[in-house]
């Protein structure tokens, strides 16, 4: 993985780049604002400025497949986002509250390919088709019913049925999702039993596998939304490209303490592999938070737990593309910073304030990554 720190007035961006021979190039590019004293109209308007000239000049034939814009105030910030920005009609494209503990407004995280063909499907869906896959991604899913338990199910029963529509489902094609979740403290526990439910019914249960995922505190512009949702499927890919990853020696199984959710993925491809590690915290083999209360020591048994992980995928820190790092506590930010500049120096990634799912944990991370592979498999 390449990495690549571009300078601007007011704002700079993180770039990674995997590039395999004369196969596409694919990019994770995060833009963050240096002025924070600009309004949320100029930080929007300085960002897509940015962003359009790294697409046009570092770039050069990427086409987003995905966005995620990270907001601090979302009620009073999404109608100018909606109206500043020009949204990629054909890009899924997420948004959720999530402040960003540098004190800016709002950031973007963008992952980009070269040589594929984006479009939106007509069951909402957005297709990135190349070779003989389909990359199939869903942004800010949800609904308006009255329990975070209901607006989990409804949205994973629409899901099941965007995926049938591609000839796909849950247990076969979809790798990868993020659940974002209002007041996470008293809500996540509805959204468990929802995703617990449905997945016995999709075939998805501790015998077989679950999907890689990261569930969060986040929220949207409207206060009745309790859960976001975002996904990823790829419709093309058979099972046995698809490996689990459970780093047994520092994790447990996730449906020992009542949830489903693998702890992270890889897929073979015929010149490439991708790593997906969902949001990982400071837990040990038996599901016991490690180190209460101390933020120093988390973050490093959660970078221990991360690299043992991708140490089963063949794969390092080195090979991935960005970090998303969530706390839980404003106080904790200039540490943790800190810590992940001075190992990371290159790594984009962004850190936001979220909630873990639970309480004593002070910290999660998730990243998403790939490296060089060969097998008898389709290229990516």
């Amino acid at each position: 993985m390449n990495y690549t720190h571009v300078e601007f007035k007011d704002i700079y961006a993180e770039i990674s780049t995997y590039h395999s021979s004369e196969s596409v190039y694919e990019f994770h590019l995060m833009i963050h604002l240096k002025n924070r004293k600009l309004s949320f109209e100029e930080q929007v308007d300085r960002l897509q400025a940015v962003y359009l000239q790294i697409i046009q000049q570092e770039l050069t034939g990427a086409v987003p497949m995905f966005k995620r814009y990270y907001l601090s105030d979302a009620a009073n910030q999404i109608e100018i986002l909606n109206s500043k920005i020009v949204l990629d009609k054909k890009c899924a494209c997420s948004v959720v509250e999530q402040p960003l503990l540098d004190g800016s407004k709002v950031a973007l995280w963008a992952y980009l390919m070269t040589d594929v063909q984006p479009q939106k499907l007509s069951d909402g869906l957005f297709e990135v088709a190349h070779n003989s896959y389909k990359h199939l991604w869903t942004a800010g899913a949800s609904n308006n019913a009255s329990k975070a338990e209901y607006q989990m199910r409804l949205i994973f029963n629409d899901y099941t049925m965007q995926l049938m529509e591609q000839n796909c489902t849950l247990a076969n094609n979809c790798l990868r999702t993020w659940i974002f979740v209002q007041d996470v403290d008293n809500n996540y526990a509805g959204v468990v039993k929802a995703r617990n439910e449905i997945f016995v019914t999709q075939n998805l249960t501790p015998e077989t596998h679950f999907i890689a995922s990261t569930g969060i505190g986040g929220r949207s512009s409207n206060p009745k939304i309790k859960v976001l949702f975002d996904a990823y499927a790829v419709e093309g890919i058979v099972q046995p490209q698809v490996k689990y990853l459970h780093a047994r020696t520092h994790l447990n199984p996730t449906h020992e303490y009542g949830v489903s959710f693998e702890r992270g993925t890889s897929i073979e491809y015929g010149d490439r592999k991708h790593i997906i590690i969902s949001g990982t915290a400071s837990i040990n083999n038996k599901g016991e938070i490690v180190y209460p209360g101390n933020i120093r020591k988390q973050v490093e048994r959660m970078w221990e737990n991360v690299e043992t992980l991708l140490k089963e995928a063949d794969a390092t820190f080195d090979d991935m593309g960005q970090f998303i790092v969530y706390l839980r506590d404003t106080g904790d930010y200039d540490l943790v910073k800190e810590m992940f500049d001075e190992r990371f120096p290159h790594t984009p990634k962004v850190i936001v304030l979220a909630p873990v799912c639970r309480p004593g944990w002070l910290v999660e991370m998730e990243c998403m990554g790939v490296k060089k592979h060969q097998s008898d498999y389709p290229c990516f």
